[in-house]
């Protein structure tokens, strides 16, 4: 069955790294969009970054341009996403999903910016 697990979050102060990984299992993972998304308390679930099958297109949403790099290994069948700079508000739980009619979603990480 198709799974998506995450790791790589935590506590970091601000101004700090993360690198988050969903690896993949269940299905073929280099024929899928890929997606990360977030979810603070009291808020809404959101985009943060999606990448497409062959990694030749790549989109942010406005408040993590510059700062988030979203990558794939195929080979590996591994999304990740790399955050730096980070801002207390990006303080969240982290969620990859597969782009498809058919979605799935990972269990999510948390990922706490404070100092």
């Amino acid at each position: 069955q198709v799974q998506l697990v995450e790791s790589g979050g935590g506590l970091v102060q601000p101004g700090g790294s993360l690198r988050l990984s969903c690896a993949a299992s269940g299905f073929t993972f280099s024929r899928y969009a890929m997606s990360w998304y977030r979810q603070a308390p009291g808020k809404e679930r959101e985009l943060v970054a999606s990448i497409s099958s062959t990694s030749g297109s790549v989109n942010y949403e406005d408040s993590v341009k510059g700062r988030f790099t979203i990558s794939r290994d195929n080979a590996k069948n591994t999304v990740y996403l790399q955050m730096n700079s980070l801002k207390p508000e990006d303080t969240a739980v982290y969620y990859c999903k597969r782009e498809a009619i058919t979605s799935y979603w990972g269990q999510g990480t948390q990922v706490t910016v404070s100092s």
